[in-house]
């Protein structure tokens, strides 16, 4: 079967944690070209940061009722408890959507999300028009799928109930498995020779032809991304993956807690303590917004590993909770406490 005009075409955005999912999807709906557009958002913690950003773009293709949020749970493992009820919210709306987004959390894996497709309340009125894998160049250029695995392979030599796959890389290969295109993101921060690499590690994991498309600050041309016709979830199964042969799947390998910290004065030393934390401890993720003292503005703080960003991405609105919390996102066992004292100050 082929992608149906009578059926919503949906995107399904997948990648490791901090690769750039959320900016090439805001960048989407800065660019729509008049399509009007829906977001479902699948967070791994308490705390919705991804939609929060997205909802304040303030784009009229894609307006904030459209943005919907699934935290504290992976897709992939709540299709059916959470993806089909938002994606009834969604098919709801009036005027009809055009084309769903589906940001997945950086550890779910996108298989299982594409076979709900094949339901029958489903696979009438919605199609995956495309899987795009978006991948971290920076990281890659250095032989990893995150900024640092030195941690991990310490921790499997410790335990010996670990089998021989590196759970990390696990992810990271089934994502790219089912890819129809790999954005390869942060191209900005390598060299031709780092790009080489970063394409050959991706290439390892691509059984089908499958594009990679280099991408600076997630600018992409929508028209590459969108409109593909796929209709993936009709061939899903020959794409294969790691789990496979498992009904589920577990991520006892992450820990995930929201830290809340006072307001600070100076967000380059609030950056100091969050790449201080992410070097010591075992953190892959950093996110969230914090208030900065005399600042009406609210500071929105991402880190991958200890490459930190901070920007004001908007006014503080009396509808918000003016409070300073960051989801910490790392390897099983991480020290919270150490951590909650490093952001703290």
């Amino acid at each position: 079967m082929t992608a149906s005009l009578e059926r919503v075409p949906c995107t399904v955005v997948t990648g490791f944690l901090g690769a750039g999912k959320t900016t090439l999807i805001r960048n989407i709906l800065e660019n729509a070209g008049g399509k009007r557009l829906a977001i479902i958002v699948n967070e791994f913690g308490d705390v919705g940061i991804d939609g929060e950003i997205l909802k304040g773009c303030g784009v009229d293709a894609c307006p904030e009722e459209n943005v919907v949020e699934l935290a504290n749970g992976c897709i992939c493992c709540t299709v059916a408890d959470d993806f089909v009820p938002a994606l009834d919210t969604i098919l709801s709306r009036a005027p009809k959507v055009d084309h769903i987004l589906i940001e997945t959390s950086g550890l779910a894996l996108p298989k299982p999300l594409v076979q709900a497709f094949q339901w029958p309340s489903v696979k009438g009125r919605v199609t995956v028009d495309g899987v795009i894998a978006v991948v971290d160049g920076a990281a890659l250029a250095d032989g990893k799928v995150a900024s640092d695995l030195d941690a991990l392979a310490a921790q499997r030599i410790d335990d010996s109930s670990l089998d021989h796959d590196d759970p990390v890389e696990e992810v990271f290969e089934d994502q790219v498995a089912c890819a129809d295109l790999v954005i390869l993101s942060k191209s900005d921060l390598i060299d031709a020779e780092g790009a080489a690499r970063a394409n050959a590690i991706v290439g390892e994991h691509l059984a089908r032809a499958v594009k990679i498309v280099p991408s600076t600050h997630g600018k992409v041309d929508p028209s590459i991304l969108l409109g593909l016709g796929l209709a993936v979830e009709d061939e899903i199964d020959a794409r294969k993956t790691h789990h496979d042969d498992e009904l589920d799947h577990e991520h006892d390998e992450f820990d995930s807690f929201v830290v809340e910290i006072p307001a600070v004065p100076d967000p380059a030393k609030l950056a100091e303590r969050v790449r201080e934390a992410a070097e010591r401890e075992n953190v892959l993720r950093v996110k969230g917004f914090v208030e900065v003292g005399g600042k009406p503005m609210r500071l929105l703080v991402q880190a991958v590993g200890p490459r930190v960003s901070h920007y004001y991405d908007r006014a503080w609105t009396a509808a918000d909770e003016r409070r300073s919390r960051l989801v910490v996102i790392g390897l099983k066992g991480i020290d919270r406490s150490a951590i909650e004292k490093i952001l703290a100050g």
